[in-house]
Formats: structure tokens, C-alpha cells, sequence
């Protein structure tokens, strides 16, 4: 039998009634506060074509990557989750046949941040008021599938209907923007920014490496031949970006490794890397020099600066090579901190102009090096709880962990960093409901006054976030 859905008002509160109170009050002054979405992986296609999103399965499972690594973990095929393989061999076509093995499978979310998300995205946008199963797949599909055919569906109205102030992609160097320029070019007014994310043509076993830095130096026409042209090459895109309206960089390197190596030695190593013929130390050690390159440009021209280390990219090679990235095959790092970034702090960790917001997947470090790095070093903030602990238990463990040593105004409020579009109302409002929960203990334990909890709520939903990324 079906069983209905409805989510408690009071979710992710505190259960003392005292503290509970308290939270109740808080999250209703900041609930309806505008989103602040200063890095993601939404396509920007979507909104400079303002068209209709094709159906359910399209919108909410093929994009969502924490829904297809819980799928695959279960013997779930990529293909039968409809998504094509490289090679153009045989996959799951029909969105409803999808959304049904989607349906039927929707048990093994229970307890997960997914389960939280999507049923939100259920009630709150599409209405919906019976739980998701294999009995109400074709009830749910047709009730979406009928939605998303309207206008009150298309992209830039549910930019503007989920009160998104500004939402950014993320980009190579080697994109023309084009999306990005029609939106600009058009009479609607939602922003919509990209960051600079260099990955490709600065780590060495990015795939298509020495082909990406040839395609570099086409669009810039500088020839990239030596070390010098090459840095020059990146600034030029960075201040085309710049021009679009992006305010941020973002580097997702494998580890946090910086360096600081003299100038022939630049020179030496770019060769070796872009001749293709390099060891697994040198990519690093030529990674590690490219971030202290990026936080010397962006103390030039502004730019801020996100570094997302500690994730083993592609980890299932052979999934890797059928359907690409991004399919939920990312696992977490050990991830080490004081001596990594040792380099590049010593040259511009000093610089208040600079901002470099630091990300871990390795929450034992929280206490341990980044909180006291944050809490010292003008240059550096802390990204909220992120990727495999952006989840309640996450989100409570990083202010736990964090605040003690860094507090909260050297933290940068919620980023969602999603490409599931529909979640982005539903993450931001889990995190605002566990910041109130933490804030509504403190003043509940007489250690933070209630007109300082409220003035903290409002700045961790929103305005730590604009600020911190110039927005």
C-alpha cells in the first residue's frame, strides 16, 4: 500500500524542547533568505536556452552522482540507469523504464542526505504527497513528467521561483563561455557565473593533457612553448572569465601539495610534463607549483581562490573508460594540510587581499591543521562540510570540529556544489536547519546570546557566502 509523504516542519531540530524553541525561531528568520550558489556543476546551457527539461529521469537521476554510485553499488547497471556508454553500445532509452528501476530501488536511500533531498524536491516543487516506490513510480512520473512541460518548469523560472540570487558553473579554460554570454545578452536578469577550474591544462595525468595545453595556445594565440607563455596563456583566460563576471577559481587537485620552485627549475619541469614523459612525482611536484601560480594571480586581479583536495578521481577504471567522469566513482584521500600548503603560505599566506577557501574530504584534519590554519593565516577561509559530508552528521561534525579554534567568520557559509539543479533549494535548506540546530544549543548552554544567534544565522545562510566570494 502507499504510504504518504510528508516532511515535519521541525526536521534536523534539536529534540530539547528548550533548544528546539529557540531553533524554530531562528530557522524561520532565515528560511526564506535568497540562495547564495557560489560553486557548482549545473549546466549553463540550461539557462541560456531557457528549454524544458526533457522528463524525470533526465532532471533528477542521470545528472545526480551520489544516485548513481548508490545504484551501482547494488549490481545496478550504468545502462539500465540510461546512461550511454562511450563506445555507443546498447543502454536504457526509455526515461520511464529508468525512473521505474529507480523507483523500485528507492529503499536503499533511507537515512542518506538523497533520501532528505529528493524528497524535498517531491513535496515542495512538484507537489507530490505519497512516498516514492515501485507501487507510485508511474504516479510520480506522470505528475513530473506533466510539470515539466510547463512554464512554471522551465530553468530560469525555477531560478527565480527558488529564490536563487546567483548560482555559479564551473568552466575550463578552454570554454568559450557562450552559454554564459547569450544569458548576459538576454532581457532576464538571474546571474548566472562560471569559475575558472584550470584542472585540465595544469595537472599532467588529466587526460588529453599535452592536447589541451596545444588548444590553449590556439585560443590565446600565444604558443605556451616555455613556462613564461604558458602562465601568461592562463592569465588571459582568467581575465576573459573575469570579464563574464566570475569571481572564483576552483582546483581540484589530488592532494593539497604546493611549491615554490625557482624559475629554471619551472622551466625544466613544464617541459618535461608537456613533452608527455613524466613520473607520477613530477605531475605532483608540477601541480603543487601551479597552485602557488594560481594564489599569485589571484592576488593580481582578484580572483578567489577554491582549492578542493583529497579525492581519488575515476577510482573504477573500467567505468571510467565505458561512460567517463562524474559517475560516482570519486573516493575520498588522506589529506595532509600544514606541511602541503607550507609553500605557498609562506609566500602569500599574509596577503588579507587574497582569499583562498580550503575544502576537505578528510574530516579528522577539521581540529587537527585546518581549523588552526584558517584561524592564523589572514589569506585562507574554510569551505563548509563538502561532497561525502554534506549531510547532517557532516555538517554538525565540521562546526563542532571547526569552530572552537577558526569560530565562524573564518568559515565562508553553505556551498551545494551540485549538478542535480532541483536539489539546490533542498541542500540549502538542510544546511540552514543544522546551523540554526547548532546555534539554538549554543544559546540554549548560555554560550552565545540570542540576538548574536540570530545576526550568526543570517550571516552563515547568506552573508558569509557573498562576501567571501565577491558576489
Amino acid at each position: 500500500m502507499t504510504k504518504p509523504l510528508y516532511l515535519n516542519p521541525n526536521r534536523l531540530f534539536p529534540t530539547d524542547s528548550n533548544a528546539r524553541g529557540i531553533c524554530e525561531q531562528l530557522y524561520a528568520s532565515v528560511k526564506s533568505l535568497p540562495i547564495i550558489s557560489p560553486h557548482g556543476h549545473t549546466d549553463p546551457r540550461w539557462f541560456a536556452d531557457n528549454q524544458g527539461f526533457a522528463n524525470p529521469s533526465d532532471l533528477l537521476l542521470t545528472p545526480d552522482h551520489y544516485v548513481l554510485r548508490m545504484l551501482y553499488s547494488q549490481g545496478i547497471s550504468m545502462q539500465a540507469l540510461g546512461v550511454a556508454p562511450r563506445d555507443g553500445g546498447e543502454y536504457e532509452k526509455d526515461p520511464r523504464k529508468v525512473w521505474r528501476t529507480f523507483a523500485s530501488h528507492y529503499h536503499l536511500f533511507r537515512g542518506t542526505p538523497s533520501r532528505m533531498w529528493l524528497d524535498y524536491v517531491f513535496c515542495e516543487l512538484f507537489g507530490i504527497d505519497v512516498r516514492l516506490g515501485a507501487d507510485s513510480a508511474d504516479h510520480y512520473y506522470d505528475i513530473m513528467f506533466e510539470a515539466l512541460q510547463t512554464e512554471a518548469f522551465r530553468p530560469r523560472a525555477l531560478f527565480d521561483r527558488n529564490n536563487i540570487e546567483v548560482i555559479s558553473t564551473t568552466e575550463s579554460p578552454l570554454d568559450d563561455l557562450r552559454h554564459h554570454q547569450k544569458i548576459l545578452s538576454s532581457d532576464w536578469q538571474g546571474r548566472v557565473i562560471s569559475a575558472f577550474r584550470p584542472d585540465p591544462v595544469v595537472d599532467p595525468e588529466f587526460e588529453g593533457f599535452s592536447a589541451n595545453i596545444a588548444k590553449l595556445a590556439e585560443i590565446t594565440q600565444l604558443d605556451c612553448a616555455s613556462f613564461s607563455s604558458y602562465l601568461e596563456a592562463l592569465k588571459l583566460r582568467r581575465a576573459f572569465f573575469k570579464s563574464t563576471g566570475v569571481t572564483s577559481t576552483d582546483h581540484g587537485h589530488p592532494s593539497a601539495a604546493t611549491a615554490d620552485l625557482a624559475t629554471r627549475e619551472c622551466e625544466r619541469l613544464y617541459q618535461k610534463v608537456r613533452s608527455g614523459e613524466f613520473s607520477a612525482a613530477e605531475a605532483e611536484l608540477f601541480r603543487a607549483q601551479m597552485l602557488t601560480e594560481m594564489a599569485k594571480m589571484s592576488l593580481e586581479d582578484g580572483l578567489v581562490m577554491q582549492i578542493h583536495p583529497g579525492s581519488y578521481r575515476n577510482h573504477n577504471p573500467m567505468l571510467f573508460q565505458q561512460f567517463g567522469r562524474d559517475k560516482g566513482a570519486d573516493i575520498p584521500l588522506q589529506t595532509e594540510y600544514v606541511k602541503a600548503l607550507a609553500p605557498l603560505l609562506n609566500k602569500y599566506g599574509n596577503e588579507a587581499k587574497l582569499t583562498i577557501i580550503l575544502f576537505t574530504l578528510d574530516e579528522t584534519v577539521y581540529s587537527r591543521e585546518l581549523a588552526p590554519l584558517a584561524g592564523h593565516y589572514p589569506a585562507l577561509k574554510l569551505g563548509p562540510a563538502w561532497w561525502f559530508h554534506d549531510s547532517p552528521e557532516g555538517m554538525r561534525r565540521f562546526r563542532e570540529q571547526v569552530t572552537e579554534t577558526a569560530g565562524f567568520y573564518n568559515t565562508v557559509g553553505f556551498n551545494d556544489d551540485t549538478r542535480a539543479f532541483l536539489s539546490i533549494p533542498a541542500r540549502h535548506d538542510v544546511a540552514r536547519r543544522m546551523d540554526c540546530n547548532f546555534l539554538s544549543q549554543l544559546v540554549a548552554e548560555h554560550r552565545l546570546e540570542e540576538d548574536e544567534a540570530f545576526e550568526l544565522a543570517h550571516d552563515l545562510s547568506y552573508r558569509l557566502a557573498k562576501k567571501a566570494y565577491k558576489l
